[in-house]
C-alpha cells in the first residue's frame, strides 16, 4: 500500500507554451499539492496545506519519487 493517495490531478497545456501537471494528494495526515513540468516531470513546486494556508512543502525524495512515477503511469 501506497504511503500516499492522490485525489486529483490536473494538467495544464495553456501555459506559456509549457504544459504542466498538478497532482493534489494525502500524506500523513496532510494535504498536499506538487507541480512538476510534463515534459520530463522535474518538480516545479510543492505545497502543504494547514490552517487554511499553503506553505512550501519539505517532502522526502522517495515521496516525491513514488509520486512522480503514480503521476507518469497516469498521463
Amino acid at each position: 500500500m501506497k504511503p500516499f493517495e492522490i485525489s486529483n490531478m490536473i494538467i495544464d497545456d495553456d501555459f506559456y507554451n509549457e504544459e504542466f501537471v498538478t497532482a493534489d494528494f494525502s500524506y500523513q495526515n496532510h494535504d498536499y499539492s506538487i507541480t512538476f513540468k510534463k515534459a520530463d516531470l522535474e518538480v516545479v513546486n510543492a505545497w502543504v496545506f494547514k490552517d487554511g494556508s499553503s506553505l512550501p512543502a519539505n517532502l522526502p525524495e522517495n515521496i516525491i519519487e513514488s509520486i512522480r512515477k503514480d503521476v507518469e503511469k497516469r498521463i
